[in-house]
Parts: structure tokens; C-alpha cells; sequence
């Protein structure tokens, strides 16, 4: 088994790239990774439960290996005092394009959508993920430490294979390849699939029964039929789909749309949705939990900035939290690809909203799983990451104070257990210009007489 801190060294993964990356993506283990404890902090688990005062974290094999009180330390641990300060899992990106983008407006550093190409489903995000992209290490200095990456729709409603990858300091990012399939309802779905909805959702169902053909006989699909409506890659990628090895991540928010991606499991009954966005999903609330689909969405939209969210409210996640749905925090259409550090502030915001009259937000635990542990569990990788339960990789980051407080910041970073940089281009600037001197300034900063005009 190959572990994380051998793959940054290894010549053989160098050569062999990703397919090799992805022997390693579940090992989860670091060999550099020392045994640390975290003591006197509080600790805050992210399975939804209150945090705990004067707790103990203690990381071992890169894996958690407990958290809470009353924990006892290992026998040559290294000891890190968190005394006042606050300890938690990492946080989760829940919905993303981290890693796909440079600069939007620079088509040579976006990777998001393949507005050209001739195939949709079978599209898979790994090759074009970046992890030295800025917007990662600006991610990491927030105390994010894993993230839902998806494509963007081309031409078709099918965008492709998302990941979930990691922040860490290294090339080596993914840490679940192909985890989802998406597909855009709604108004852009719409356009895409002809014009109206009842397009998309006709091309949508159709899509998936030839999945179905091509998986009951793959020799006889004929994607040159007249009424083929994939080529033999999408139609082969939709297969894990259709027989619920691979979750379909459907972005809709219109309550009605959401009605018709639920409907999708009368038809398809070994579908494993997830639902992004969900706007109105409060509207729907009782037929999302009787589903046992589980919402990944937009946190503070609160203005009807398309008719598909008329019904835009503030207090959507705590709507839909409280008909029990299992709702958690993603960045859809909100500078997904790179504003994820936002994720501890509108978790904090859904706090305050409890404080509203005839609002209705999360309580704080509530709150901090719906940026950890939730997106993690509506990936199916609950087990994995997302929290600080035992055997859990070992992402947890020391807070300066609680992690829901814009005052708060993010002082140690741990990812699969290994300590990591907090460094970006934005604190190098802050740091050579806080307190400059003459020798190091550029020429324009020089005032002195003979160089003023």
C-alpha cells in the first residue's frame, strides 16, 4: 500500500501520474505523519453534537484516532497546547470548481465546461483538476481541507464525473475519483436540452434507459441509430449511475423541478440523488425527506434573481433541517470556483438567523456538520472525512477561537495528518508590505526629490 507522504517523493508515481494517484487516494496514511494530540481545546466534532470544552484530539497514521474528553494521550505524542483556541474536523467544500480554474475570463485556465465537445457524461474532471491553482491555497488558509469538485454543463445537460479532492500542499489531490455524475435541470438544463423543460426531463430519462441498454447488452448499442441519443462513452459512463454505484448530483431549484428530479426514482429506483442548489427546496421539504435525498445547498440566497427562485428565502436550510432533510452548505453559482473560504462564515450566518424573529436557521452543531460532516455523508464518504470520529482521515484545523466567528482564524492545518503551509501569494504581499522599508520597495515607491515630479 502506497501512503500519502511517499507518494510526493515517489519517481515511479512521477512517471505514471494519475492512474497511480488513484492507488494511493484511499490509503488515507502519511509515513511523515507524526502521532500528535491536541489538548485544551475546544472541541468541536462535526456530527452535529455541541462542542466540548477542555478536549482532546489525538491524530495517529494520519487517521483520527479520538476526540472529546477524558482522552488519553499516546506515549510519545507530539503536544500541541489549544488552550482558548478551538479544534475541528477540516471543512468540506460541498459543492465546487476548486481546482478547474485560474482566471474565468481566460479560457486557457478554465477547465469547468466543454462547451465543444462531442461527449458530456463520460467527461471526467481528474485531468484537468489543478491543485497548485491559487484558489487552493487560499482554501486551505480557511480551513478547508476537502472539496466536491463538479464540471460545468457543455453542451448537454450531462456536465460529467466529479471528484472530491483534498487541499493539501502536493500534487497528489484526488481523493475520489468519478464520485458523482452531474446533471443541470431548470432554466439552464432547459436551454440546453432544447428550449423547455419537458425537453430536459424527456432527454434526462432517456439518457438513463440507454444506460440501461447499453449495460444489458454492450455489444448491441448502436450509437449510430437514429435514435441513439449518446455515444457509446456517455452511454457507458451512466451505467454506475443507473445501478447506483455512482450518486447523480442534479442541480435544480425550482420546487417544481425538484418534484420531477424526485419523480427520477419511481422510474430509475436504484438512483442515488443528491440535490444542489434547491433554492425552493423548503417549499418541497416533506417529499426531499420522505425521498431520503440528501440537498447540498446554496446557504443565504435570499432574493429572487431568476424566476426558477421566486421563492428565495434565507431560511431555506433551516426549513428544509427542519422537515428533516439532510441539508448541508455547497457553493453553486456562488463564485464556486474559488470563494469555498466562505463556507465557516454562512454557517455562521444560519446561527444568527436563529436569533431572527420568523426566521428560521441551525443551531450551532448543526451549523459547523452542515460544512463538514454533511457534505462528506451526501458523497457517501461519511466514513472517511467530514468529522472527527475515530478512524476518520485526519483533517483537523486549530481555530484561533470559534471557527464560525469571522473573527476566527485558522492557526494549524492538518490534512491525512500532515501538517500543512498556511502560506498564499495574498500573505506573502500582506507580510513584505506591513512593514516596508526603503531598500525594499519598488523604484515607484521611492519619494525622494529626485525622483518626484
Amino acid at each position: 500500500m502506497i501512503r500519502r507522504a511517499d507518494r510526493r517523493r515517489s519517481p515511479l508515481f512521477a512517471m505514471l501520474g494519475i492512474g497511480c494517484a488513484f492507488v494511493g487516494a484511499f490509503t488515507g496514511y502519511a509515513a511523515n505523519a507524526q502521532t500528535v494530540a491536541i489538548t485544551g481545546g475546544t472541541v468541536a466534532l462535526g456530527d452535529g453534537s455541541a462542542p466540548i470544552p477542555n478536549g482532546t484530539v489525538v491524530i495517529q497514521n494520519g487517521r483520527v484516532r479520538a476526540a472529546g474528553a477524558g482522552v488519553a494521550v499516546p506515549a510519545g505524542a507530539e503536544r500541541i497546547d489549544a488552550t482558548g483556541k478551538w479544534v475541528s474536523p477540516g471543512i468540506v467544500a460541498g459543492f465546487s470548481r476548486l481546482g478547474l480554474v485560474e482566471v474565468d475570463a481566460v479560457d486557457e485556465t478554465n477547465d469547468v465546461a466543454a462547451r465543444t465537445s462531442p461527449f458530456s457524461a463520460a467527461l471526467d474532471v481528474v485531468p484537468a483538476l489543478n491543485p497548485r491553482v491559487s484558489a487552493i491555497a487560499i482554501s486551505r488558509n480557511r480551513g478547508v481541507t476537502r472539496a466536491v469538485v463538479s464540471p460545468g454543463i457543455g453542451a448537454a445537460i450531462f456536465a460529467g464525473q466529479g471528484a472530491v479532492i483534498d487541499m493539501g500542499d502536493d500534487m497528489n489531490a484526488v481523493t475520489r475519483p468519478r464520485a458523482f455524475q452531474f446533471v443541470e435541470l431548470g432554466e439552464a438544463g432547459a436551454r440546453r436540452a432544447g428550449g423547455s423543460r419537458a425537453a430536459s426531463h424527456l432527454y434526462i430519462r432517456t439518457a438513463l434507459k440507454a444506460a440501461q441498454s447499453f449495460q444489458r447488452d454492450p455489444g448491441g448499442y448502436d450509437a449510430d441509430s437514429r435514435d441513439a441519443v449518446l455515444p457509446r462513452t456517455d452511454a457507458e459512463a451512466l451505467v454506475p449511475v443507473v445501478t447506483g454505484r455512482q450518486p447523480l448530483v442534479i442541480h435544480a431549484e425550482r420546487g417544481a423541478d425538484i418534484l420531477q428530479a424526485l419523480a427520477l426514482k419511481t422510474e430509475f429506483p436504484q438512483l442515488k440523488l443528491v440535490l444542489v442548489g434547491a433554492t425552493e427546496g423548503w417549499t418541497v421539504a416533506r417529499q426531499i425527506a420522505a425521498a431520503g435525498v440528501p440537498v447540498i445547498a446554496s446557504a443565504l440566497v435570499d432574493l429572487p434573481a431568476a424566476f426558477e427562485t421566486l421563492s428565495a428565502t434565507q431560511s431555506n436550510i433551516g426549513r428544509m433541517k427542519a422537515a428533516g432533510v439532510q441539508v448541508s452548505i455547497g457553493m453553486i453559482n456562488d463564485n464556486d470556483t474559488r470563494q469555498a473560504r466562505q463556507s465557516a462564515q454562512y454557517a455562521g450566518n444560519l446561527v444568527a438567523l436563529t436569533k431572527v424573529p420568523g426566521a428560521t436557521g441551525l443551531q450551532w452543531g448543526e451549523a459547523l456538520a452542515a460544512i463538514t460532516s454533511g457534505p462528506a455523508e451526501a458523497m457517501g464518504l461519511g466514513d472517511e472525512i467530514g468529522s472527527l470520529r475515530p478512524g476518520r482521515r485526519g483533517d483537523v484545523v486549530i481555530w484561533s477561537g470559534d471557527p464560525l466567528e469571522l473573527s476566527s482564524a485558522p492557526e494549524r492545518v492538518w490534512i491525512d495528518g500532515v501538517a500543512q503551509p498556511l502560506e498564499t501569494r495574498q500573505t506573502r504581499l500582506r507580510d513584505r508590505y506591513a512593514t516596508p522599508t526603503e531598500t525594499a520597495l519598488p523604484k515607484a515607491y521611492d519619494r525622494s526629490p529626485s525622483t518626484t515630479r
